[in-house]
């Protein structure tokens, strides 16, 4: 039996991944079928030319970002569908947030789950540390080979040690690492989230007023930076409809402060953006709940006491109107990708902030690992040859690395 490896799309590229293995009796496993991150949001049509609709696969998700699982609803309906558990509920939540709705079936394991089956294909998910919560890099046996797929992943998170242990101790006799390289070539961040809450105590004790901050919902780290930021310096950590409901999905199993007794410092901002946002999604069960909560808070009555507040520029016009407008004596930190800022955008936050005489700074750390990190983790496996994928330096990577075997978006490689 012959196993081959073809990336469809990823190895000039970082976002919109989509890998598949295959055997020679037609079995085909597909690893992610992401949405390329410059692609509109209305367009269609965006699986790679030479991905085989026709022919029976099974796709696994590594993890829910959208660029490695966005293009779900283009993938054949036959096909069956594997995730981390807490992966299909972000998956389920982010289409609801967009208007869409995912119906299919996704089978799931969870975070302490071992080795299944997938015909032929035996599947190992680890989860690693990545800004998106359950992420996972999938060893993957067939035909007496032994593939790992590294997803997105870091060392500098607040599940670093994860992927430490599998630095210590690695799967051995790999054939094959698929790896990702975001940040090869970049200057990007990559202090960890324990340094970044120290930054955020610190601006929260120089700070008169509020700290608005943007980050994203989903980057569960994060917000538990935040929160422990504004635990140490006793203020209240605010978020919005939409930050209250994915903590509240991804709560069960683990100890995610939640909107509740139990987490004082947590409360929920309701604002007539988020009330639409939930009632096109016919949850207003879901706003009242929060509004008549003793967690759950108003623009005025956050006026009154600092506080660290979520923030993204669509909810700039309700802050404003609601009394809860950028003053001098407030901070905005901006804790997301650069990439997304625009600091010349009127309607952004940067801006806003700057023209209010609020101080403005980014502090934010790298969902991905930092080339040091990478060379260390290539190295640990050992692999007999390394694939690259979600990079665009891989050209000239400046890291050590084992055998590199390079591959064209489609080229189909039979591994020996």
């Amino acid at each position: 039996m012959t196993l081959t490896l073809t990336v469809h799309r990823g190895t000039q590229s970082i976002g919109g991944s989509c890998i598949e293995l295959s055997r020679s009796n037609g079995e085909r496993l597909i690893l992610d079928a992401g949405r390329p991150l410059d692609a509109p949001r209305e367009a269609t049509g965006l699986l790679p030319a030479t991905l085989d609709i026709g022919r029976p696969a099974t796709v696994v998700f590594s993890h829910a970002h959208m660029d490695h699982w966005g293009l779900i609803d283009e993938i054949h309906p036959g096909w069956p569908i594997w995730a981390g558990e807490k992966s299909a509920e972000l998956m389920r939540l982010s289409s609801e947030l967009f208007g869409g709705r995912i119906t299919r079936q996704i089978n799931t394991w969870h975070s302490r789950s071992g080795p299944f089956q997938i015909g032929g294909f035996t599947v190992t998910p680890y989860l690693t540390d990545h800004s998106a919560p359950d992420a996972y890099m999938l060893l993957i046996e067939a035909d007496e080979r032994r593939i790992l797929y590294s997803g997105d992943f870091r060392a500098h998170g607040r599940k670093a040690s994860l992927v430490e242990a599998m630095i210590t101790s690695p799967p051995g006799d790999i054939d094959v690492l698929i790896m990702e390289g975001t940040n090869l070539g970049t200057d990007k961040p990559v202090i960890s989230e324990a340094e970044l809450e120290a930054l955020f105590v610190a601006l929260a004790r120089q700070t008169p007023r509020h700290i608005f901050v943007q980050w994203s919902a989903q980057n569960i780290d994060r917000t538990v930076t935040l929160f422990r930021a504004a635990r140490r310096t006793g203020r209240k950590l605010v978020v919005d409809l939409y930050g209250a409901d994915v903590l509240r999905r991804l709560s069960d199993g683990t100890r995610l402060p939640v909107p509740g007794a139990c987490f004082p410092e947590l409360q929920v901002v309701i604002t007539p953006g988020g009330k639409r946002l939930y009632a096109r999604q016919n949850r207003e069960a879901f706003v009242t709940e929060m509004a008549t909560s003793a967690f759950g808070t108003s623009r005025s009555r956050l006026a009154r006491d600092p506080a660290i507040i979520m923030l993204r520029d669509s909810m700039l016009r309700d802050f404003d109107r609601g009394g809860l407008g950028f003053t001098a004596d407030d901070a905005y930190a901006f804790s997301n990708w650069s990439g997304y800022l625009d600091p010349s955008d009127p309607k952004s936050g940067w801006f806003q902030a700057q023209q209010a005489g609020a101080r403005t700074t980014k502090l934010h750390t790298s969902g991905h690992a930092s080339p040091a990190d990478l060379a260390r983790f290539a190295a640990a496996i050992a692999p007999q040859a390394l694939v690259p994928v979600h990079g665009l330096s891989w050209d000239a990577p400046n890291i050590p690395l084992p055998t590199v075997r390079r591959l064209a978006d489609g080229q189909a490689w039979e591994i020996p």
